[in-house]
């Protein structure tokens, strides 16, 4: 199979075969509480995500939104009716995975002793049969399970990912047992011969094979099976289904999931699901699933991705239209669309170890993600487009605050990206992090030091350290942007290694000290569109590296904005930027007499107010 480019991403059909991978995930992340990130670029990320993001999250929630308030009322602790969206219990839920998984790493008894308040309050508002749900419990208790649109296992699954956080953070079993409680009675009430349901916004598949994972009870991972294939079936009932512009495909329930071969509907449900049954067909034996799921991820990346790694252009849907329609202004791309392009993206390559998905994750990670937090961590982007008229900018909060919640539990989770493990075919190293981690290869204990100042240079290096002495292949991947790239170890340059699926094999008897060395070419480079995407004809984008590279009027370099233009002629040269995004590297261009700026993509709207857009216009 040809390897995923990000050059021509989106811009080419690039797959003509189907890989077919095992029926498990056949290598290990090393999780994210064996990493110490040391990394000048996400380092800045986590301290803001530390100082600001965190602090955020936790304010809107118990002081400045009524979402705490609705479990203390439902508690019996305070009077009054559910206030705000039905599925405001989940954006609780996500700022607790968040504060949880930050104690991990960064112990805070005051974050550890709000999560214990919090907690307290959420265990005494779940019902004696284990039901959980505020929105239901102060306002319309005779109304539950009723309307599939309502994300009350929506909800519940947030929950469930947040209480198995929580027990990993601190062991305590107080949040696991409200869980357990709540997916015990789940599968009381639904499954073969029971009641029928279709979630109308998926998540609750993923969050049930964690909890299987944490207590090891099996039948959490058999209502996840049952729960997939609840889909497709005529099952769905609600108002998603009545809406005469939606119908079942806007929550993918229009054919069974083993058919899915295009991408439909709403972008955030539809990753949920994609995850969700990539690890239900990690432990079963599900040939169709990994197929269907196959099928999918060329439609979304040859055909509905953006440059960005985002997706789902349609504000009217929050998700998909037509193949190719991916315009630049009115790109929806919500943020954690995004995200989910991660959590899926990581679990095709935990299966298959193809390098080619942890482009596109890494491509997501570092464009579309990123771009939906301000450099201090306290501003959010809900929607992402390409190209902006200079009216939008990021927001202190959300009325649906889905995507400020997400970031926060997915940024102190980035070093669970960088490494997977497997006792057959060693350590792959997925992502370029500064980090130090720890981990186990068959039976040796290894520690592997990362040093790089990607994405700004391609050098990195890595010192290996085994226990003792030990024979395994260390797996590098190597970028689809790199066109070229030197790697040593030792000091002497390794010209016969081996190369597959976008990784270079480097296999010996590893002594502690041993160092590698791998230089990547990262030089600037413009990129055309598909021509069937009508937005980007006449058009060329900039890239360096995983980074996508913006034009901002604001930049001094860029008050002839409506005259910049790229040619043949065009010449591009790295500088050092200043000001609030000091430690990154500019772009600047030159085309005849006319110079310009460009900055990263993430890093737009964090100076002045001021038009941007990503594709410029472009003249043979």
């Amino acid at each position: 199979m040809k390897r995923y480019s990000s050059v021509t991403i989106l811009l080419v059909a690039l797959f003509a075969s189907v890989h077919v991978f095992a029926q498990s995930y056949s290598t290990q992340p090393v999780p994210f509480n064996q990493v110490k990130i040391t990394d000048q670029f996400w380092n800045a990320r986590l301290k803001a995500h530390a100082n600001a993001t965190l602090e955020t999250c936790i304010a809107q929630t118990q002081d400045s939104t009524e979402r705490i308030n609705n479990f203390i009322k439902a508690a019996g602790l305070m009077e009054g009716g559910h206030e705000g969206i039905y599925f405001d219990d989940s954006d609780v839920y996500k700022a607790m995975e968040g504060i949880a998984y930050s104690l991990i790493n960064n112990p805070n008894p005051e974050h550890e002793a709000l999560l214990d308040r919090w907690i307290g309050y959420i265990a005494k508002a779940q019902q004696p049969d284990g039901y959980l749900n505020t929105f239901y419990t102060l306002n319309h208790s005779e109304d539950r399970w009723t309307d599939m649109e309502k994300h009350e296992m929506y909800c519940g699954g947030h929950m469930i990912e947040a209480a198995v956080a929580h027990h990993k953070a601190t062991g305590k079993t107080t949040f696991l047992n409200v869980a357990t409680n709540f997916a015990d009675y789940l599968c009381a009430t639904f499954g073969p011969g029971k009641k029928h349901w279709v979630p109308g916004h998926e998540e609750i598949e993923l969050a049930l094979v964690k909890l299987y994972h944490e207590t090891g009870d099996k039948k959490y991972l058999d209502l996840s099976y049952w729960l997939l294939e609840e889909r497709g079936h005529g099952y769905g009932k609600g108002a998603i289904w009545d809406n005469k512009d939606w119908g079942p495909a806007y929550c993918q329930d229009d054919v069974p999931v083993s058919e899915i071969s295009d991408i439909k509907g709403h972008a955030v449900r539809a990753m949920y699901l994609f995850s969700g049954m990539a690890d239900v067909a990690a432990e079963k034996d599900l040939p169709d699933y990994i197929a269907a799921l196959e099928r999918v991820w060329e439609d979304v990346v040859e055909r509905n991705m953006y440059i960005t790694g985002g997706i789902g252009s349609s504000g009217s849907n929050e998700g998909f239209s037509n193949d190719y329609d991916l315009p630049n202004k009115e790109a929806y791309c919500e943020t954690c669309a995004s995200i989910g392009m991660v959590l899926w993206n990581n679990r095709m390559n935990l299966f298959s170890q193809d390098a080619k998905y942890i482009d596109v994750m890494e491509r997501s990670m570092y464009n579309g993600v990123l771009a939906g937090v301000s450099l201090e961590g306290d501003l959010f982007f809900y929607v992402n487009p390409l190209e902006s008229e200079g009216h939008h900018h990021r927001r202190a909060w959300y009325g649906c605050a889905c995507c400020p919640s997400n970031v926060s539990r997915f940024l102190p989770s980035v070093g669970s990206y960088i490494y997977a493990t497997s006792d057959e075919k060693g350590v792959f190293v997925n992502l370029y992090v500064g980090s130090t981690a720890e981990m186990k290869v068959g039976n040796t204990k290894l520690e592997l030091v990362q040093h790089t100042n990607y994405p700004w240079d391609g050098n990195i290096e890595m010192k290996v350290q085994p226990e003792k002495e030990a024979s395994f292949p260390v797996n590098l991947r190597i970028p689809g942007c790199c066109k070229s790239f030197s790697l040593s170890v030792n000091g002497k340059k390794q010209i016969q290694s081996k190369q597959e699926n976008g990784y270079v094999t480097l296999e010996r008897s590893w002594k502690t000290g041993d160092k590698i060395s791998l230089i990547f070419d990262m030089p600037v480079e413009v990129v055309a569109g598909d021509p069937r995407v009508a937005a980007n004809v006449g058009k060329r984008a900039i890239q360096r590296g995983p980074l996508v590279y913006c034009l901002e009027e604001n930049d001094e370099a860029n008050t002839n904005w409506d005259k910049i233009q790229l040619s043949k002629k065009s010449t591009f040269k790295t500088a050092k930027a200043s000001g609030k995004l000091v430690g990154m590297l500019e772009i600047e261009g030159k085309t005849g007499e006319a110079n310009f700026m460009l900055i990263p993509y993430f890093a737009w709207d964090n100076r002045r107010e001021g038009r941007m857009k990503v594709w410029i216009d472009y003249n043979e």
